[in-house]
C-alpha cells in the first residue's frame, strides 16, 4: 500500500521557515507531501547578520547548494571560529576554533602534552597549536586539505551571512521545487483530534494540513498559543533577556571570525559580512537600563551605523515539548539560547534533520517518535545551555553586579560534573550527543583560565622536553600552513570574480 500523500503547512518564514521548507522539498515534494509555507510581510523576521557553525556546510551540501553561488548571493564571509574578548579578565582575548589543538600522541589528547610543557615553561601558547586560530589571527583563509595527514586537514569552517538574504535564497530554492508560498497573517488556529486541524488567516482563508511546522518565532502561535506546550525558563542561569541590533559600515580587514566582547551586563557581537558588519549588544535588563546598553553599542561601533538600532526581547529556555500531536516547533518557537556560540541555525538544522528521520510517512504520528524527538531536542538544548553558562561562570571578573552574579550562581549538575573532571586532571568528557566537541570545551577552559590541578597520570612520566618538542613541531606546522593561505578578503574576491 502506498504511503498517504500529506499536506505539510509551515507557519512562518525567515531562516527557520525556509530552511524547513527547503529540506522538506528536497526530501518529499512531488512524492510524499505537498508543502505550503505561510508568511506575512507585515510581521517580518528577526533577520540580523547571522554567524553559524560548520554544520551549516553539510546542510547546504545536502540540498545541492553551490558554495560559490551561496557566498555571492548571501554576502557571506568565511568563519574559522569566535574571538572572545574580556571574558576571563578584562584585556583577555582567545579564539574558540573550528578545529583541533594538535593531535593525539599514543592515544593521549594533545592538550595534556601542551600542559606538561607549559608547566616547565617551555611551551608556546595553546592558540599557536591550532591552525584555524593562527589563520584567523592573520586574517587568512583557505578550505581544509583533503589529505588527512596534513595539518591543513585539522579544521573546519562555517559562514557569516545576511540572514534575510539566506532566507530569500532558500525561498527561491523551495519555490523552484514545488513549495507554495501563501502571503497572509495567521489570526486563529482550529484544533482537531490530531492537534491542529487548520489555521485561519486575517483575510478569512482557512488552510488545512496533516502536519504543521511552527516557525512563527518567539510567539509560538501553534505550539504555545494553541497547544500550550509550556516553557522551561533558564533565565536564572542565563540572565540576559534583551538585545539591541544594528549594522554598520565595514572598516579594517575582513576577519574570518565572529567576535563576542564581554560588556558590563552582557556582551556585544560583531559579525563581518561582505557589504556591512552586523553588531548587537545582548544584555540583562535586571542589571542595566536598555538606554545605557543602546548607547554602549553605538559608542563602540567600528564603522558608521547604517540604521537605527532595533531592540529584541527574549526569555532563555525551551518549550517543554517541541512536538505535540501533528505539530512540530522549529526555530525561535521551539526555544531560545542567546547567540554567543552561533547555535541558532544549528538548532534549526538539528530539528529539521530529526523531523525528516521520524517523519510520519503513512500519515499516522507515532507517540514513540514524538517522545524520541522531544528527548533528543531537549538534550541538545541542554548541552548548548551548559556550554553557554560556562562562558559566564568561568570568569575572574567581579567589576559589576552582573559578573558577580554569574560567577557565583548555582550551576546545573551536568555542568558542575563536567567542569570538575577538567579541573581535576584535564579530562574532557566526550558526549555521544551534543554539538560541542572536546576542542570547543578546551578553548573556553584555557581561554578563561581554568587549568587542571594535576597532570594526567599517563603524561606525568613524560619528560617535559619531550612534550615541548612535539608541541613546538605542531606550532611550526600551523604557522607554515597559515602563511601559505591567501588573505580572507582575497579568497572572497576570487569567488566573486569567478561569477
Amino acid at each position: 500500500m502506498a504511503d498517504k500523500r500529506q499536506r505539510i503547512v509551515v507557519v512562518g518564514g525567515g531562516t527557520a521557515g525556509w530552511m524547513t521548507a527547503a529540506t522538506l522539498a528536497w526530501a518529499f515534494a512531488g512524492r510524499l507531501a505537498d508543502i505550503v509555507l505561510i508568511e506575512s510581510e507585515e510581521i517580518g523576521t528577526v533577520g540580523v547578520g547571522e554567524a553559524t557553525v560548520p554544520h551549516i556546510r553539510y546542510f547546504n551540501q545536502r540540498l545541492g547548494i553551490d558554495e560559490a553561488d551561496f557566498v555571492r548571493r548571501t554576502k557571506a564571509t568565511f568563519k574559522l571560529g569566535i574571538e572572545f574578548r574580556d571574558w576571563g579578565r578584562i584585556g583577555d582575548s582567545y579564539i574558540h576554533p573550528f578545529g583541533d589543538f594538535g593531535h593525539d600522541i599514543a592515544g593521549l589528547p594533545f592538550h595534556h602534552h601542551w600542559l606538561n610543557a607549559a608547566r616547565a615553561g617551555t611551551a608556546p601558547s595553546l592558540e599557536a597549536c591550532s591552525l584555524p586560530i593562527v589563520a584567523a589571527r592573520a586574517n587568512r583563509f583557505a578550505p581544509p586539505s583533503a589529505d588527512p595527514r596534513a595539518v591543513g586537514s585539522t579544521f573546519s569552517y562555517a559562514y557569516q551571512f545576511d540572514a534575510s538574504l539566506y532566507a530569500a535564497y532558500l525561498r527561491d530554492y523551495s519555490e523552484r521545487r514545488g513549495v507554495s508560498r501563501v502571503e497572509g497573517r495567521v489570526t486563529a488556529v482550529d484544533r482537531g483530534d490530531a492537534g491542529v486541524a487548520a489555521v485561519r488567516l486575517a483575510d478569512g482563508r482557512r488552510i488545512k494540513g496533516d502536519l504543521f511546522v511552527d516557525c512563527s518565532g518567539f510567539r509560538g502561535l501553534l505550539i504555545e498559543g494553541a497547544l500550550e506546550a509550556g516553557y522551561e525558563d533558564w533565565s536564572h542561569w542565563l540572565p540576559c533577556d534583551a538585545a539591541w541590533a544594528v549594522p554598520c559600515s565595514n572598516t579594517g580587514p575582513l576577519t574570518p571570525y565572529t567576535r563576542a566582547t564581554a560588556r558590563e551586563a552582557g556582551w556585544q557581537w560583531r559579525i563581518p559580512l561582505q557589504h556591512r558588519t552586523g553588531n548587537g549588544h545582548v544584555f540583562s535588563t535586571r542589571f542595566t537600563d536598555p538606554d545605557v546598553a543602546r548607547a554602549r553599542l553605538l559608542d563602540t561601533l567600528e564603522g558608521e551605523a547604517l540604521a537605527e538600532p532595533r531592540m529584541l526581547r527574549f526569555r532563555t529556555g525551551r518549550r517543554r515539548s517541541q512536538w505535540i500531536g501533528n505539530t512540530v516547533a522549529i526555530g525561535l518557537s521551539a526555544g531560545f539560547l542567546e547567540p554567543l556560540e552561533s547555535t541558532s541555525i544549528h538548532l534549526i538544522q538539528l530539528a529539521i534533520g530529526k523531523l525528516i528521520e521520524l517523519f510520519p510517512a503513512d500519515g499516522a504520528v507515532d507517540p514513540v517518535d514524538i517522545a524520541e524527538y522531544n528527548r533528543a531536542m531537549a538534550l541538545e538544548y541542554e548541552r548548548v545551555r551548559d556550554f553557554l553558562i560556562l562562558h559566564y561562570t568561568a570568569t575572574e571578573r567581579d567589576d559589576t553586579p552582573f559578573w558577580r552574579h554569574v560567577r557565583t550562581m548555582e550551576l546545573p549538575p551536568s555542568l558542575v560534573e563536567k567542569m570538575a573532571e577538567f579541573q581535576d586532571r584535564g579530562i574532557v568528557a566526550a558526549y555521544r550527543e551534543g554539538m560541542f566537541l572536546p576542542a570547543s570545551w578546551l578553548a573556553v577552559y584555557y581561554g578563561q583560565r581554568i587549568v587542571p590541578q594535576r597532570p594526567h597520570p599517563l603524561v606525568a612520566a613524560v619528560p617535559p622536553e619531550q612534550s615541548a618538542a612535539h608541541v613546538a613541531a605542531v606550532a611550526a606546522a600551523c604557522r607554515r600552513a597559515a602563511d601559505a593561505m591567501p588573505g580572507h578578503a582575497d579568497h572572497i574576491a576570487a569567488i566573486g570574480a569567478a561569477a
